[in-house]
């Protein structure tokens, strides 16, 4: 008998589980995997909630699949990815075993439009305290103030009703939890195999940078599937079905699971294959020089931590 993982789903800054209904909908109804989606402290009003917070809620409910026996998934959406990636920590099947019978371990990490945490830093350390133009610090009220067109922002792929019942359900974004932190921080996808879900239409974090992060995690040694769809930052909102089958595909990679269905399941060779190719000169300006600089800075990184760790044993 076939045991599935658990997805645990964890959402970006300001938005809150219910924006995975689509894909948990279809998971649970049409597939049978177990959902849960990780209601966030920082999101919940409170300009106290920390990073530290958000991590712990993420990891109580990953370590409650695992108590139970069961292998776990972790899908992260853009700052979640943050959290998906430190909450894992000591959670992952040790590297010395290669038995898929094994269970209560986090399989693998799904990343939406997000990035790679670097441990030790907090999620404003690599953007240097600067917060992009979409959106400013309220130190009066001690939360991250959207200042862009949030429809616009994270849902301009959808019809326009839809999109705007989705920015009536975005909530407020502690500061402290995107400022501070950073000693909670860990590179999780170092740890297992990680599938990256990168959106070429977005306007919140730009496909240029989602593709030397990219070069930067592979230059350190992570084993990063990368996809791209043509989609909003939000692309489990907008194409669910493209985000859904990226999924499964890692499921099957990782849980030895043979086949899922075939319901809403779609062929993904019709999408962005984000490597570069010999006899495709566009393809060295979009993919190479990105994924290369990336890769220079992630080598980099990796020498200096074996570097460090050589000289402080």
């Amino acid at each position: 008998m076939e045991h599935k993982p658990t997805l645990v789903l964890i959402p970006g800054a300001w938005h809150k589980p219910q924006c995975y209904h689509k894909l948990t909908k279809s998971f649970q109804n049409e597939h049978g995997f177990k959902c849960t989606s990780v209601d966030l402290p920082s999101t919940r009003g409170d300009p106290n909630a920390t990073y530290k917070d958000d991590i712990e809620a993420a990891r109580d409910a990953i370590t409650a699949e695992i108590a139970a026996g069961r292998n776990v998934i972790v899908i992260a959406h853009s700052y979640g990815g943050m959290i998906g990636n430190s909450s894992i920590k000591g959670l992952t099947r040790p590297q010395s075993s290669t038995s898929n019978g094994t269970t209560g371990h986090v399989l693998a990490l799904v990343l939406i439009a997000s990035g790679f945490t670097i441990t030790g830093l907090s999620f404003m350390d690599p953007l240097f305290g600067h917060p992009p133009p979409f959106w400013r610090v309220n130190k009066g009220t001690g939360f991250a103030e959207l200042i862009a067109d949030e429809r616009e922002l994270f849902y301009h792929d959808l019809p326009q009703e839809e999109g705007e019942y989705w920015v009536g359900q975005l909530t407020t974004q502690s500061l402290k939890a995107l400022f501070e932190g950073g000693e909670h921080s860990y590179a999780g996808w170092k740890d297992v195999p990680t599938w990256y879900i990168g959106t070429t239409e977005d306007r919140g974090l730009p496909v240029v940078i989602q593709r030397l992060q990219v070069g930067v995690a592979r230059g350190q040694g992570g084993v990063i599937h990368h996809m791209e769809l043509p989609a909003s930052h939000s692309p489990f909102l907008s194409m669910p079905d493209e985000v859904k089958s990226i999924i499964l595909h890692a499921v099957e990679e990782v849980g030895g699971l043979k086949s899922q269905g075939k319901r809403g399941i779609v062929d993904l060779k019709k999408y962005e294959d984000p490597r570069v190719r010999l006899f495709a000169p566009r393809s060295w300006l979009r993919f190479g020089i990105p994924f290369a600089v990336g890769h220079v800075i992630g080598w980099g990184f990796f020498a200096y931590y074996k570097l460090r760790k050589l000289f402080t044993g």
